[in-house]
């Protein structure tokens, strides 16, 4: 871990070369410290970075960092540690400059994303949906959500239909859902923030009579939903998984993605003991995504 300084500082870039199953739980973490802004997926080291207003103590932000990758040590055992590098940097306006990591991505051939401040032009896709993730996980880039889109294309529920999305992040599954066909849809997540930003997508996309949103965890539920999709990290989903049949149906699907394909056995073992049998298995990269339905 180093630290490089730079002619009149006034940012701090947090740079995490991190195993993927860490992005996660990493981006909370910098957004919980104060960051306005970080970026994964977009360094071929696998590097999430983070931008920091330099208002507080230097040695007690790393400090603060070292303390909780050691508890993220304790939680992924076989991830290796990350490496932190700590480097000053002059201000920008990184609330612009962050959009040069996200530009149109065809997340599936039916399915184009467009940034929404880039104007919106003649494609072949079936579906365009405008995006603002703002600091919420979810453009449609990363390979988990590509997965997730996609399984959506091909579980064949019927109509009418509905959705559930946990951990709904920037709103992309819950809005596709209403794209698709879903006549209403659920989105849930914990953090306020990422509510906040869903509910700006669900607007662009003027889908807003047919999305609701809600901090409320899903195990609270009572309701029950043709589609469930979560794109978790694999501790949330194990955590989950025994009350996803209480909110299906018999002729339900479930979505399941955030799994590196080495804890895809261990997925599949929890929902064979709760009565969920997997249909299809997705793989990009080394990720994967679990199509599973009721077995009854």
């Amino acid at each position: 871990m180093g630290c490089s300084n730079s002619m009149h500082p006034e940012w701090l870039q947090i740079s995490l070369q991190a195993d993927p199953v860490l992005h996660d739980p990493l981006s909370s973490f910098l957004f919980d410290l104060g960051c306005t802004g970080v970026v994964s997926g977009d360094f071929a080291d696998r590097t999430l970075r983070g931008y920091l207003p330099l208002d507080k103590d230097l040695e007690d932000i790393r400090t603060r960092i070292e303390l909780y990758l050691q508890e993220l040590k304790s939680i992924f055992p076989e991830a290796p540690l990350p490496a932190l590098q700590l480097t000053l940097v002059a201000d920008q306006p990184w609330e612009l400059n962050w959009r040069r990591f996200f530009q149109p991505v065809r997340a599936t051939p039916n399915l184009l994303i467009l940034p929404a401040w880039i104007p919106l032009f003649k494609s072949d896709a079936d579906t365009v949906i405008r995006m603002d993730p703002g600091p919420a996980f979810g453009t449609g880039k990363h390979p988990t959500t590509q997965m997730c889109l996609e399984a959506m294309e091909r579980v064949p529920v019927r109509s009418p239909w509905n959705l559930l999305d946990v951990g709904t992040g920037s709103g992309i599954l819950a809005i596709y859902g209403v794209r698709l066909g879903a006549e209403a849809a659920l989105g849930l997540d914990i953090n306020p923030e990422a509510i906040r930003w869903a509910e700006r997508n669900i607007r662009l996309n003027d889908v807003s009579a047919s999305i609701r949103l809600s901090l409320r965890p899903a195990e609270e539920l009572r309701e029950t939903f043709s589609l469930v999709c979560a794109n978790l990290i694999l501790g949330e989903l194990l955590r989950l998984i025994p009350f996803f049949p209480g909110l299906m149906s018999s002729e339900s699907w479930l979505i399941l993605s955030g799994v590196l394909e080495n804890q895809v056995r261990e997925v599949n073992t929890s929902l064979v003991r709760h009565g969920l049998h997997v249909r299809e298995i997705l793989h990009r990269e080394e990720w994967a995504c679990v199509i599973a339905a009721r077995r009854i």
